[in-house]
């Protein structure tokens, strides 16, 4: 079984927040392609430039982050 890569990173919610959103610091890990991170059971995708609040998006929810 591979292992699962992981860093410890900071994780803002950008979303309808005005910069002022909940953040904490936790445990990420990536998927075997590096394109979809995963944190307490949610999927983030970068937003390359499809928004300008965050550098990720929530796939599920469309929430902007910053991580």
């Amino acid at each position: 079984m591979a292992r699962s890569t992981t860093r410890i990173m900071y994780i803002e919610l950008k979303s309808g927040q005005q910069d002022k959103g909940p953040a904490r610091i936790g445990r990420v890990t990536y998927s075997a392609s590096g394109k979809t991170l995963y944190y307490r059971g949610r999927s983030f995708q970068s937003s390359k430039g499809r928004g300008c609040g965050g550098n990720y998006f929530d796939v599920e929810t469309d929430e902007e982050y910053w991580i």
